[in-house]
């Protein structure tokens, strides 16, 4: 029981600093946007359920924690619910009922009769608080510890790879991959593993003149000490990785800035690529992860950046920056996730508001609700369907000392 206590512990608290960072960023992009416009608040809330902390500031705003700590959620002035779904068909009404309780001049701090951009910028701030702290992230490790750069030197190719049906050859310089440009090994990798069956052009640096190669992913199952059995491209190359061929690259504020952006970006566009194939049916979605492979991933990263430190400062250090980075990555994720055009969540708000700019009406509050009890169905059903595939790794590694076995 002791054991099952303390693997437990391991998990949910990286789990929570890791979710807990990003999510509040996030409902702090909504919030600061509405408090910039005006906007009255009720509460603010990180995680759902009963609260387990709460108070309230001097403007009336209580902020709180709940115990559920799967999201959170601003709640303006007049909200029926926490996705701010009108709670009358008419708003001519809401206003005269706002008028005749608190006065004309109240009906302007209402979020719903903020003019359509304000409201816009004011959804949308959520997801862009949520790139701007995977910026912020990724260029403060880049400026404090600078990275270590394993060139895309080919050493060995494996013997009946795609890689040697392709053509590479030991010695290749890999110069660009699918239009991109390559400055190490690791950007080869992250290509590589969302393009199984996808032919992709590469070129490389061979006796001193360039050389084009398409060569095609194959599908394999790869054992990851952190993300457990994934099903991923792979080419069958292998670059050299003994000490010396790794380089320590500094960064100064610009180009720490620059890279932070830089990263941000590439992890959207392998995030958009790899969904894009799964919703073709082109992936399996038994790749999705849900909280409870977040919490299994975010242990297994603070373990790995705890192990081989020499004293307690030197494993705290080593396992807050690895689960800094890995919250750079879920940020963008959460990001990029609130941006579809699901009703419930940020996206949905926006094609409502697009509906509006183009009719200039409002759509009806009932097709809004409807919309959203549509929309939470599915995000429940995926939720579901991503825990399914947790466990499924949690049996495979046995992390929870037998529960699963």
């Amino acid at each position: 029981m002791v054991d099952f206590v303390l693997t437990a512990l391991t998990f949910i608290i990286p789990f929570a600093l890791v979710l807990g960072l990003v999510v509040t960023i996030h409902e702090l992009g909504h919030f600061l946007a509405a408090k910039m416009f005006g906007v009255a608040i009720d509460r603010f809330s990180i995680g759902f359920g009963k609260a387990i902390a709460a108070w309230t500031d001097r403007s009336g705003v209580e902020w709180r924690v709940g115990w559920i700590p799967l999201g959170g959620y601003v709640r303006f002035t007049g909200d029926e619910n926490a996705s701010s779904v009108p709670d009358r068909d008419d708003l001519d009404a809401m206003r005269e009922t706002i008028e005749r309780r608190e006065g004309v001049e109240a009906v302007s701090r209402y979020f719903h009769f903020k003019p359509l951009w304000q409201r816009a910028i004011v959804v949308a701030a959520g997801p862009f608080a949520n790139f701007v702290l995977a910026v912020a992230l990724f260029s403060s490790l880049l400026l404090a510890f600078g990275q270590y750069v394993l060139p895309a030197r080919v050493a060995v190719v494996q013997p009946g790879s795609a890689a040697e049906r392709a053509g590479f050859l030991a010695g290749d310089v890999i110069v660009e991959a699918d239009g991109r440009k390559i400055r190490s090994f690791d950007q080869i990798a992250e290509i590589v593993q969302v393009r199984a069956e996808v032919p992709t052009r590469f070129v490389v640096e061979r006796a001193g003149r360039e050389v084009a190669i398409t060569a095609t992913p194959e599908w394999k199952v790869r054992e990851d000490a952190v993300a457990g059995k994934r099903r991923q491209g792979q080419l069958g190359l292998v670059p050299a990785q003994t000490a010396k061929d790794f380089v320590h690259v500094r960064y100064g504020p610009l180009e720490a800035l620059s890279g932070g952006v830089e990263r941000t970006w590439r992890t959207l566009e392998t995030t958009v690529y790899y969904l894009g194939r799964m919703a073709t049916g082109q992936v399996s979605p038994d790749q999705l992860s849900g909280p409870l492979g977040i919490a299994r991933i975010s242990g297994k990263v603070a373990q790995a950046g705890a192990a081989g430190a020499p004293d307690l400062g030197g494993m705290i250090l080593g396992s807050g920056v690895n689960l800094l980075q890995l919250a750079g990555f879920v940020s963008v994720s959460i990001g990029f996730m609130n941006l579809l055009p699901i009703p419930v969540l940020d996206g949905g708000h926006l094609l409502f508001y697009a509906y509006e700019a183009v009719t200039r009406r409002p759509l009806a509050a009932r097709i809004q609700a409807a919309g959203y009890r549509v929309g939470l169905a599915l995000l429940l059903g995926l939720m579901l369907f991503a825990t399914w595939n947790d466990l499924q790794q949690l049996r495979a590694f046995k992390i929870l000392g037998g529960v699963f076995s």
